[in-house]
């Protein structure tokens, strides 16, 4: 009895003056095991480790220098003479993605282009539809989820095919010069392609084994026509006559 009422007084004194100390992880009220009390030992939280961000691909705005003009304000004579300061509130430093991408977009027309009028051929068609597509691309690397902007991008991507598949076949000079200024890779779409089913499957076997079936029957019929027929037509005719 006289035991346990000192052991009492002296957990009761330890308590205070960790609390008087300052110590919040042994605060903590003592757990019994064993028979006896324990005090938990201290939460130690340490730092989380920083995770290294991810390096995609190399933009296709990267190569833009941050002291060109927009696209508006470069044929613009007066934009060459101003002070330092508008020019740099009229060049791409200050500049939107908007803005940067029209600039892009407006480089690539011009390497593929017939003639400076020419902004509805299907090499002008092209050059868009591959800016937009690398827009989407460098956007869905950043936000995987975002399945509108995908199915955008696919919409354009079959787009951009059958326009290359047309211009292949009628001018394959232009379709060769298309590839290589705007680096894009043509591969030729499979022969024949569909979907594999079970039913798919069992139909084709199915018509397989009726089409051996009518070739079968066939030679049947030209073997028992052949043995019917006379040897020697010209002999048929004599006896006829």
């Amino acid at each position: 009895m006289l035991a346990n009422i000192a052991l009492r007084t002296v957990l009761k004194s330890s308590v205070g003056v960790f609390r008087g100390s300052g110590c919040s992880a042994l605060t903590a009220a003592p757990r019994l095991t064993g028979g006896c009390f324990a005090i938990p030992p201290p939460v130690r939280h340490y730092a989380r480790v920083v995770k290294k961000k991810e390096t995609g691909p190399e933009s296709q705005l990267s190569d833009l220098p941050p002291t060109m003009l927009k696209s508006g304000y470069a044929a613009v004579p007066l934009s060459q003479t101003t002070d330092d300061i508008v020019k740099r509130i009229l060049s791409l430093e200050l500049a939107s993605h908007t803005d940067k991408l029209q600039l892009k977009r407006e480089q690539m027309i011009a390497k593929v282009q017939r003639d400076e009028n020419d902004f509805t051929s299907v090499e002008v068609r092209v050059a868009i539809l591959t800016a937009k597509i690398r827009n989407f691309q460098e956007h869905l690397q950043k936000h995987n989820k975002d399945k509108s902007n995908k199915r955008r991008m696919l919409m354009d991507i079959d787009r951009r095919k059958k326009l290359l598949k047309n211009l292949r076949l009628v001018n394959y000079d232009a379709f060769e010069k298309v590839c290589e200024q705007l680096g894009i890779t043509y591969s030729f779409p499979p022969e024949y392609y569909r979907r594999v089913t079970q039913r798919w499957l069992a139909k084709k076997a199915l018509c397989i084994k009726v089409f051996q079936e009518v070739q079968k029957q066939k030679a049947e019929q030209r073997l028992m026509m052949q043995s019917l027929a006379p040897a020697d037509p010209k002999a048929a005719k004599t006896a006829s006559v």
